[in-house]
This record gives structure tokens, C-alpha cells and sequence, in this order.
């Protein structure tokens, strides 16, 4: 009986309390609290990990060496633990190759469809690759876009070179490259850019007739160092144009846009193939028009095929396409770029890859699958999470949807409430019991929201016109200003595109706030981003006279030893990793002396261990509190 249930015994990762729970197995388990009682502790951190880490230790040495390593999670033990597989809303992929069909893996079998069976053939898979040289198009590169100059945004007429008339950052200010303009023997650099006459502006764009040396001296060695020289677009255009720039820092990305404007490229007409891939057709289409085509046309197409390899081959890729339109997804194309993709598009798309899948005693976590879906979409996919279930496997769910919760066979209630606040069980049982319970989500399943009677009235409009984006079909839309406006349709009916790409395109100075992560370093807190922290140290530099550095775990601070993380990670090679506290600071981060100087009896580290609520009360000033006139 024993063997029923997951079993697991004290628990204390991040908030949780030394816990002890059962998971029942073979059910559809759905984990409810309010956001930061300790449900992603559990299953994520805790039951996920403990999972993999154990997976790993049965692959030899030589293969976990080249694996993700995992730690130990903070429990006791767990007892029954199963193969486990998370399925979340991060998203599945920035690259600008990244597809619809990559990420499934139904692209690489339209390629070998069309290899096999596509007339004239262009040869092997590889061919109808835009990834791949034999298959790309030689001019943009299997991009499928040319990205046009703006070569007026480069420069300033009335300043000179010195005076930072080259206005793309990476070749101005205090950048290295801009001793290659400051240091040109063919050019004044103390010279207006106004008065540059025809070959000047040649040199400086492009480059002089034959080689430039640039002779300069090292900052830091007063050594002499040489350079080629290179124009400014012909540098850029080599640096930051022909190549993948999403593997840049964001905010060059950014910058590098503003100088370029995109168009399809007009050689392969936006497909990135070439000449000979696309002239290849099965039924009348190449394969750059059948990856174009909605999955659920795709899929007619397909079942057309009679030939017995190409059938083969097809009704694999039907298999596929037939998950896509079975959660919601038969209105996307193959050629869909992931990065347009929303978080709810993201997952499903992730379920696609285990709805074929005949395994069973497996344990499915989902991060709030229906998070963002429309109710007729919430209910496609707790149909799925079912047939998961049907299959012998273990479903958890991670959920505050009411719909989920009511498909739920059994309910887990973490809280009561947030944070240091939470991290207990405060409820295990049925919907039904649930519903008689004091809880806090027993109490919101049972209070339905009231319908707003009386709208705000609106004052003026924010008009969209001929909206083209992704699926959006030419739409004409007045937006009301100064109320609350809810944008409501079914995943993929355009609501993303609409206001988050459509919109802000047209008033850039909209702020968005949407689910991405707001920071992946291990030093960023709620403070820093904030921006809290910079007005904090400046308020311990005053009390104290002393630099804000000191309150920085970044710079005069910091632990010695740590160097201001508060641990030390050993490298253990293929062992488990082993996460120590500092001795030195015990965990603090701040060295003897930043941690002598006080604020209102306050150290540094005791400041930042006060949870918002008695940070409001300690503190008066506004821009700490975000009180604004």
C-alpha cells in the first residue's frame, strides 16, 4: 500500500518547514497556496531535483561529467520516487533559427521527406536546411531577412571624431574600437564631420584604398600596439550584421537595431533557402510553402502522400502535427519563430513531445499550465494532463486556475500565507473537503468576483491601424485610455502580438510587464532591482560618513573569502555538487567593518533580512518607500 504514494519527509528547502507529505501516484495532484507559500519548493527544488540527481547516479562517471549536476536537496528523504519530468513557461528558445518545427523536431522529418521523395531532389536533408551551408541562402545567410543600414544614425555632423561624432557606443566614448577613428593617420580627428570632404567620409565609412595600419599606444602598458583599420559600416556591418547577434548582451542588441531597418530578403523571398531547395516540390509545394502552411492544413496535405517511403516517413509527422492540433496549436506554422511564441504557446508545445510517448510510472510537473489561457483553452489542456494520467503516471500540477483545481483528484494546500509565513501543509484531501475547510484558497474558491456595474468612464482613444504582425489580419482597434481594459481570445488569437509587439511599436513609451524572469544572477535581490539598495547604502554612507561601497556585497563589502556570495562551491568534478557557508561571514556576505557600521541600530545584513512589510514601517524616506507626490 505503501507503494501508492510519493513519501516525503522533512523537507526545509528555501521556506519549507520540515515538512512531511504523501502524493498519491497515478493521480492528477494539484499543489494550491498563495504565490510564495512553498509549492515550487517542493515539487521543483526538492522532488524534481532529488529525481534527476538520482537518474544521473546510475550513468557512469565519464557521462555525468557532462551532464547538469545537482545538489542534494534540503529533505531527510524520499521514499517511492519516480522518473520525473518538468514541464514549465520558460521559454523554448531566443535564437533567431529557433522554429515551430526545430523545437518539435518536426522539421528535420520534412527534410528528410523531402530528401526522399521531393522532385527534382536537391540531395540529402541537409540540403533543405537553412541552418546548414548546402541548404542556406547565400545571401542573407539562411537568415531569411536583409538587414538595411542607416548610414546618416552613425554620426554627428557638428562634432568631430574627438568630440564623439560616432554615435554607435561600441565605437565611441571610452570604447577600445574608437582608437581606430581617433588614431587613422588619414583622418583629423579633432576635424568637423560637416567639413569631411568625399574621400574623407569614404575612409571613414569604408575604408582607404589599399591596407591602414593604426599605430597606438596601450592605456595601461604605454606599449605600442597596431590595428587594421576598418570603416565604421564596414566594421559594423562585419561585427554585428553577419552573424547571430541574440548572442549579444541585450541592450547591444537594442542599440544594433536602431541603426538597421529588416525586410525579407529578396533573393529567397524571406525562406533562407536556396535556389535549388526551394525549386524541390512534393504535390506542388516546396518545403519552405509547406512549413508555412497552418498545422492543421499541413496535416491534410501530408495524408495525401502515397508513396511508400515518402508515406512512411509522412505519417510520423503527421503524429506530430496531429498532438499540435489536439492541444490547441493547429493554428501555428512550422516556420513560426519560438521567440514570438507566448508562455502558454511555449508549454503546450513542450506537451507535444510527451503526448506519443508510451511510458508510464512517470511523474509529470507542470508549472501553471493554463497561467494566461482562455477558460476553452484551460479545459484542452486538463483533458491532456488526464490522458496523462490514464497512462499510469503521476500528474502535478502547480495551479490556482479553478478549473484545474476542480479536475484535481487530490489537493494540496501549502501556506497559510507567503514567504517566511509559509511553507507548511495546511490542507490534503479532495475538492470536497477543501471546500469545508478555513484555508485561504478554500475561502477563494468559494467567493466569486463581482461584476464591475459601474465603469470607469474613458477619456480618448489609442488607435492601432492595419495591424499585420505574426496572425493578426490587418485589424483596425481603438484602445480606451484611463480605465482598465482586459484583452480577452483564445492562445494564439493575436493578443500578445496585438499589445505587446503591435502596440508598443506605435507608443514606445508604454511599459510592459510581462511573466520573463526579471534577473538570473545569483546576487540580484528585490532590492537591487528595485533600485532600493542604491538609496539604502546612501543612507548608511551619510549615517556613517563613510563610502556607500561598504554596503555593496559587490565591492569595498564584500567577504574576503566568498568574495561576497555567502557560500563557497567547491569543484567536486562529477560528484554532487557541494554547496559550503562561508566560515568567514557565516553566510552574511559584508566583511568585520562593513557590518560595524550601523543604521538606527541596523547592520547592512540585519537591514536586509526585514521582510517588506517592517521595511516600510522602519523607513521614512519616500524613494525607498515609492512614495511620490
Amino acid at each position: 500500500m505503501s507503494q501508492q504514494w510519493i513519501e516525503i519527509h522533512g523537507a526545509s528547502e528555501n521556506n519549507l518547514r520540515d515538512i512531511t507529505v504523501k502524493i498519491p501516484k497515478e493521480k492528477l495532484v494539484v499543489l494550491v497556496g498563495v504565490s510564495g507559500s512553498g509549492k515550487s519548493s517542493l515539487v521543483f527544488d526538492t522532488i524534481a531535483v532529488e529525481s534527476n540527481r538520482q537518474w544521473q547516479a546510475g550513468y557512469p562517471l565519464y557521462l555525468r561529467n557532462r551532464m547538469p549536476l545537482y545538489q542534494r536537496p534540503d529533505v531527510d528523504y524520499i521514499l517511492n520516487l519516480t522518473p520525473t519530468i518538468v514541464v514549465n513557461q520558460k521559454g523554448i528558445g531566443t535564437n533567431t533559427r529557433s522554429s515551430v518545427g526545430t523545437v518539435t523536431d518536426i522539421s528535420p522529418l520534412m527534410r528528410l521527406l523531402f530528401s526522399r521523395i521531393g522532385q527534382p531532389s536537391a540531395g540529402s536533408a541537409s540540403t533543405y536546411s537553412f541552418n546548414h551551408p548546402l541548404g542556406m541562402c547565400p545571401y542573407c545567410s539562411g537568415l531569411s531577412q536583409e538587414l538595411q543600414i542607416d548610414e546618416e544614425k552613425f554620426f554627428d555632423l557638428n562634432k568631430s571624431i574627438n568630440e564623439g561624432a560616432i554615435l554607435f557606443s561600441q565605437f565611441s566614448g571610452s570604447s577600445w574600437q574608437t582608437r581606430l577613428y581617433k588614431y587613422c593617420p588619414l583622418l583629423d580627428p579633432n576635424k568637423k564631420l560637416k567639413d569631411f570632404n568625399d574621400e574623407e567620409w569614404q575612409i571613414l565609412k569604408y575604408a582607404p584604398k589599399g591596407t591602414a595600419q593604426i599605430a597606438y599606444y596601450h592605456e595601461n602598458t604605454g606599449e605600442m600596439g597596431y590595428s587594421k583599420y576598418e570603416g565604421v559600416i564596414t566594421r559594423f556591418r562585419r561585427l554585428y550584421l553577419n552573424r547571430d547577434i541574440t548572442k549579444l548582451k541585450k541592450s547591444i542588441q537594442d542599440e544594433v537595431m536602431t541603426f538597421v531597418s529588416k525586410k525579407p530578403c529578396h533573393h529567397c523571398h524571406g525562406t533562407g533557402l536556396n535556389p535549388k531547395a526551394l525549386a524541390s516540390k512534393i504535390l506542388g509545394y516546396n518545403i519552405a510553402e509547406m512549413e508555412k502552411m497552418e498545422v492543421a492544413d499541413l496535416l491534410n496535405i501530408l495524408k495525401l502522400i502515397t508513396d511508400p517511403v515518402g508515406k512512411s516517413i509522412a505519417n510520423q509527422i503527421c503524429e506530430s502535427l496531429q498532438h499540435m492540433v489536439s492541444v490547441g496549436l493547429g493554428y501555428l506554422s512550422l516556420n513560426r519563430r519560438t521567440d514570438t511564441l507566448s508562455g502558454g504557446e511555449s508549454q503546450r508545445l513542450k506537451m507535444v513531445r510527451h503526448l506519443g510517448s508510451n511510458l508510464s510510472n512517470i511523474t509529470y510537473i507542470f508549472d501553471e499550465p493554463t497561467a494566461g489561457l482562455h477558460p476553452e483553452d484551460a479545459n484542452k489542456i486538463g483533458k491532456l494532463l488526464l490522458q496523462l494520467r490514464d497512462k499510469h503516471n503521476t500528474v502535478i500540477v502547480v495551479e490556482h486556475n479553478r478549473q484545474m483545481i476542480e479536475l484535481a483528484d487530490y489537493i494540496i494546500e501549502l501556506g497559510p500565507q507567503a514567504g517566511s509565513d509559509g511553507g507548511d501543509i495546511v490542507f490534503e484531501g479532495t475538492l470536497d473537503e477543501l471546500e469545508k475547510e478555513d484555508t485561504v484558497t478554500s475561502k477563494a474558491l468559494n467567493n466569486r468576483v463581482k461584476l464591475n456595474l459601474h465603469p470607469r468612464l474613458f477619456g480618448g482613444y489609442f488607435e492601432i491601424t492595419n495591424a499585420t504582425m505574426n496572425n493578426l489580419k490587418n485589424i483596425n482597434i481603438k484602445i480606451p485610455k484611463n480605465v482598465l481594459v482586459a484583452v480577452t481570445g483564445v492562445a494564439g488569437s493575436g493578443k500578445s502580438t496585438l499589445m505587446a509587439n503591435e502596440f508598443i511599436n506605435r507608443y514606445p513609451d508604454t511599459i510592459l510587464i510581462n511573466q520573463k524572469s526579471i534577473g538570473i544572477s545569483s546576487r540580484s535581490t528585490i532590492a537591487t532591482y528595485s533600485g532600493i539598495m542604491d538609496e539604502i547604502r546612501k543612507l548608511f554612507g551619510v549615517e556613517n560618513n563613510v563610502s556607500p561601497q561598504w554596503f555593496s556585497a559587490n565591492s569595498k563589502g564584500a567577504c574576503p573569502v566568498c568574495k561576497g556570495k555567502g557560500v563557497i562551491t567547491p569543484d567536486v568534478a562529477f560528484s554532487d555538487p557541494v554547496t559550503i557557508l562561508c566560515e568567514e561571514c557565516q553566510g552574511k556576505k559584508f566583511n568585520p567593518t562593513a557590518l560595524s557600521y550601523r543604521y538606527h541600530g541596523y547592520n547592512i545584513v540585519e537591514i536586509m533580512a526585514l521582510t517588506v512589510d517592517n521595511a516600510l514601517k522602519f523607513f521614512n524616506q519616500k524613494k525607498i518607500k515609492f512614495e511620490y507626490p
